[in-house]
């Protein structure tokens, strides 16, 4: 596909540091390939993790849930995002002892960041969680307060295993960051069957987690050489990252401003029954295995060329490389969307190891999943179009648009959910993301021009190619047996499923894809 030229973009700092030497690059059909596959690892690992949870009866197990979310609301804010799509812009535009003398610098400010906000957090437990509950809860606020105390030191934990992942990843060294969640999951499944199921001891296993995802990636950063000295002092380039996190960290509040939202509406007693946070926790982890699989790994993998590309001012292939990324990701997630809407009751079944299992947790479950499955597609074109603005460090315009979408997606949830029960929330998350995409799809257009009938005309034969699958799903698992318990479950994806999956591939080569192709050629290998 040719891309017509453009200018090189006038919004990029003319302080910007010089283009460094060129290194030898890996093949990003290889990084992707292993990002893929520890994404597929950590979420199959979240999987059985989750599943074990859910054996905890629901007042255990949705006070931990509201829990978590703190310190995973100021995780992003702090480290995984914020980190990523900040600091290896500007860390790959350095020498290597710029690179060295930054990392320290920004792990030490990191670190002393995080003490703070701990210490706040703990102290803080009942009015944080008094924030996350509604007037009249659902879930148990005293025991809520006891478990956000203890976990609180998993915000410290992950911010630093953040750092590591993002030192590894800006030199394209994706093997041990990718598979670090793993670990967490693994030692956090071992804590749950090892250890008493009882409030302290549920958190006790978060934190091994966190201490496990941090201690595999401190071999690779040694190995490398990557292993920074965290140390309280000036760089030239930390400002730089400082003010590229401040906008990110921005949008990222106004993501957590939902999440709140969220928290609060499946917590309100009068609306949803006991159970529903749990319900949501199943249906988040199963969207975010498909999402992180699909259309993150890709991202990530990506991001490091894209980053590369923007600091030798290559524009031709940085647009070559953003409609390679949006085909790709748009051509995985459409069958999943299609697939997961038609069989999400199925795919939640995976949760319920007994067969006397929880029917408002599961009926929630299915419904968030049904609804959110319909997202995938618009937020794989805002993943992708999100790294392009953030590694041309011009943030403040993803910022504006990310802002405006996550405030609207609050004003739809408080509309749709109301009225439309579970299912609104997806709806929400679909016509935020449709919106977000077109504005973002405009604005890069204005800097470097965007092929927009090309990609329009890959998503007129996706999308439709996509739905006819996911009908023929749903149609084959009315044959299947009642979802529910695990077996039948899995006996349903499985069958019906496979039937879509085999329809979409089928349909893809028909209509030659070069997508569908590249797959093949990847099987045979």
């Amino acid at each position: 596909m040719t891309v017509p030229p453009a200018a090189p973009d006038p919004g990029l700092s003319p302080n910007g540091p010089a283009s460094p030497a060129p290194a030898p690059r890996k093949s990003l059909r290889a990084n992707t390939l292993i990002v893929m596959a520890g994404t597929l690892g950590s979420r199959l690992s979240g999987i059985v993790r989750q599943q074990i949870m859910n054996l905890f009866g629901n007042t255990l197990l949705d006070a931990f849930l509201v829990a978590v979310r703190i310190p995973n609301l100021l995780r992003e804010l702090l480290a995984e995002g914020a980190l990523v799509n900040s600091f290896i812009p500007v860390y790959k535009s350095l020498d290597e002892a710029g690179r060295r003398q930054l990392a320290s610098a920004f792990s030490g400010v990191l670190i002393a960041v995080n003490l703070l906000l701990m210490a706040v957090g703990i102290l803080a437990a009942p009015w944080i969680v008094d924030l996350l509950l509604a007037g009249t809860p659902n879930v148990d606020r005293a025991l809520a307060i006891y478990m956000t105390q203890l976990v609180m030191p998993f915000l410290m934990l992950i911010s630093l295993a953040s750092v590591a992942m993002g030192l590894l990843n800006a030199d394209e060294h994706f093997r041990e960051s990718s598979f670090a969640p793993v670990a967490f999951n693994l030692a956090a499944i071992a804590a749950l069957l090892l250890l008493p199921d009882t409030a302290t001891w549920l958190a006790f296993g978060w934190l091994v987690g966190g201490v496990a995802q941090l201690l595999v990636q401190l071999p690779a950063l040694r190995r490398f050489g990557l292993l920074p000295t965290p140390a309280l002092m000036r760089h030239p380039a930390l400002g730089r990252v400082l003010r590229q996190m401040a906008p990110f960290t921005l949008t990222a509040g106004a993501r957590q401003i939902l999440n709140v939202y969220v928290t609060r509406l499946l917590s309100n007693g009068q609306l949803f029954h006991q159970g529903t946070q749990a319900g949501y926790s199943n249906a988040e982890a199963l969207f975010t295995m498909v999402n992180g699989l699909f259309v993150v790994s890709p991202a990530l993998a990506l991001f490091p060329r894209f980053s590369q590309y923007a600091a030798e001012k290559n524009w031709t292939e940085f647009r070559a490389l953003t409609v390679q990324a949006i085909r790709t990701t748009t051509f995985l997630a459409a069958p999943m969307s299609a697939l997961l809407v038609a069989l999400a009751p199925y795919a939640v079944s995976l949760f319920n190891l007994r067969p006397g299992f929880d029917v408002p947790r599961f009926e929630a479950g299915a419904g968030i999943l049904t609804g959110w499955a319909l997202a995938l597609v618009p937020w794989a074109v805002v993943t992708i179009l999100l790294r392009t603005f953030y590694a041309r460090e011009r943030t403040r315009a993803a910022v504006l648009v990310s802002a405006a979408g996550f405030v609207l997606e609050v004003m739809l949830y408080r509309l749709l959910v109301p009225r439309l029960g579970l299912i609104g929330f997806g709806l929400s998350t679909t016509v935020s993301g449709v919106l977000m995409s077109a504005a973002l799809i405009g604005m890069y257009h204005l800097k470097l021009g965007f092929p927009v009938r090309a990609v329009l005309a890959h998503l007129a034969r996706v999308v439709p190619l996509a739905a006819g699958a996911g009908v023929l799903a749903w149609l084959v698992s009315h044959l299947m047996p009642a979802p529910g318990f695990i077996v039948p479950g899995m006996i349903g994806l499985a069958v019906a499923g496979s039937v879509g999956l085999g329809t979409y591939l089928v349909g893809a080569l028909a209509l030659r894809m070069p997508e569908v192709a590249g797959v093949l050629r990847r099987l045979r290998r």
